[in-house]
């Protein structure tokens, strides 16, 4: 039976267990994290705010792109701290950057409406660094496919849930100012249990090196080398994450109003079955990666795979005229862009650098992507608030299927030309790399 080691205390030696022992440990340990971060995130999107309005626009409006903003600035911070974070300090920059997300909503209950807008900035200025500091502690393994299909699961079921959870508060009689803290609160407890699992984790072992190559952390000027290195290909593939970050990201702020359009109003559970068909089908699908042992050809099914995601979208969109159920048509449209998003979570940037054995790692990829994902949310839901403001949409303010389908349409093409560019960069310049990438060198000091 194969082994892997897990170490219960820094100092202590560490613990022979099971292979899936420690698979199951890892994943736990990551989707628990991720999954309970959103918990002070995400809860104040059931709330409506619908009684008030800042210059014109609708506070809900108003509340979303200041926390996106701060969790925006807080991907381009990241593409530095990510990158050069010593492992050893992961588990505890989670806990304090969390701690002061938590306080910051302490300050949005405390503090009156429209002032409270700027807590939900310092909300989200520090949670956008935790998914890298998860992440780090799960790449460049044999199994980071799973693992990290694990990890990703946890935000697409979370975003329902936790979205669930500030309705059910609501229902209770938590006021919305209040909701979003007292949300906090109840998930901060397992979020501690989590990272501390998460803490267990040994660096990769000897084995994975040789597999995936040694992830180091990166100066300025290794970052600086491997963008330029493949530049082209790169760009396609952030401009088609951008993309998708784009519409998954009006499809979660705003699901309760796409929803309402569909006819689901006043049912909070529906967030969470939808997302959990999506979530753990996504997940099912992704995680397959870890049987493909080589590189390049891994790298390639996981770029299909995003492909075939985007032209799902589309087929979602005609289905709805021509008869398709609500609930099975968000399944599909989520099924669509959660494809090629976790994708690159868990297989494109990994398998790039295994494949090349560049001196690199995830978090860099990712934060540069994640970056500039986000800047273009915050372009669209300023360019829809002018909109709004300005007295156009009314029927986009009545039903928000009308905003939603089209951009649909124009995000999944866009998308999927700039995938197929990256495609065609890749397969032409990658060559020489693939040798490595079946019988891949021992790293430095490994025998």
């Amino acid at each position: 039976m194969s082994t892997a080691q897990l170490r219960f205390r820094p100092s202590s030696a560490p613990v022979e267990v099971p292979t899936w022992v420690f698979t199951l440990w890892a994943m736990t340990a990551a989707f628990g994290t991720y999954f309970c971060m959103y918990g002070f995130r995400k809860p104040f999107t059931a709330a409506g705010f619908e009684e008030l309005s800042l210059w014109g626009i609708g506070y809900k409006t108003v509340l979303v792109s200041a926390q996106v903003f701060g969790y925006m600035l807080s991907k381009f911070l990241g593409i530095k701290v990510i990158a050069e974070i010593a492992p050893n300090r992961r588990a505890f920059g989670i806990l304090v950057l969390v701690a002061l997300s938590q306080a910051a909503l302490l300050g949005f209950g405390l503090t009156p409406a429209p002032y409270n807008a700027i807590f939900l900035f310092l909300n989200g200025l520090p949670l956008g660094m935790v998914f890298g500091m998860v992440l780090g502690a799960l790449e460049g393994r044999a199994l980071t496919e799973l693992l990290a299909a694990g990890l990703c699961a946890s935000f697409i079921v979370a975003d329902g849930f936790t979205k669930s959870v500030g309705g059910w508060l609501l229902a209770a009689g938590v006021s919305e100012s209040w909701m979003p803290f007292t949300a906090g609160l109840v998930f901060l407890l397992p979020l501690v249990v989590f990272v501390a699992m998460l803490g267990c984790l040994p660096p990769p072992s000897e084995r994975d090196v040789a597999a995936r190559s040694e992830r180091q952390p990166m100066t300025a000027a290794d970052r600086r080398e491997f963008f330029l290195r493949y530049a082209v290909g790169l760009t396609g593939i952030m401009a088609m994450y951008l993309s998708v970050t784009i519409l998954r990201s009006i499809r979660a702020d705003f699901a309760r109003e796409i929803w309402q359009s569909l006819g689901y109003a006043d049912r909070p559970g529906v967030f969470t079955t939808s997302e959990m068909i999506v979530g753990f089908s996504v997940m099912a699908l992704t995680a397959l990666g870890v049987l493909i042992r080589n590189n390049r050809l891994a790298f390639f099914v996981a770029m299909g795979m995003s492909l075939a995601g985007l032209l799902l979208i589309p087929v979602a969109i005609l289905g709805r005229r021509w008869g398709l159920d609500g609930f099975v048509f968000m399944v599909l449209i989520g099924l669509g862009l959660y494809l090629p998003y976790v994708a690159v979570h868990t297989s494109i940037f990994e398998r790039l650098i295994a494949m090349t054995r560049d001196r690199g790692n995830i978090g860099f990829l990712m934060y540069l992507a994640d970056s500039f994902g986000y800047l273009g949310y915050v372009a669209v839901m300023i360019g829809h608030s002018a909109f709004l403001s300005a007295g156009g949409g009314d029927e986009v303010k009545e039903n928000f299927l009308h905003f939603f389908e089209p951009a649909c349409w124009i995000i999944s093409a866009a998308g999927g030309v700039c995938l197929l560019v990256a495609w065609i960069y890749f397969a032409r310049r990658v060559v020489t790399e693939t040798v490595t990438c079946e019988e891949p060198a021992p790293a430095a000091g490994t025998a």
